[in-house]
C-alpha cells in the first residue's frame, strides 16, 4: 500500500493510496514508525 503525508497545521495526516484518511502523527518520522508498526503487527 503506498501512503501520502500531508502537512496540515503543524501535523502531519497520512492518507491511503485513494486519498482516505488514516491518521495524524506530529512529524513524519513519528507517522513513518506507526505505518512500520501496523505493518509488523499485522504480518507477526
Amino acid at each position: 500500500m503506498d501512503f501520502k503525508f500531508v502537512y496540515v497545521n503543524g501535523h502531519v495526516e497520512v492518507l491511503d493510496n485513494k486519498g482516505r484518511f488514516l491518521f495524524s502523527a506530529d512529524t513524519e518520522t513519528e507517522a513513518r514508525y506507526e505505518i512500520m508498526q501496523h505493518y509488523v503487527e499485522r504480518s507477526a
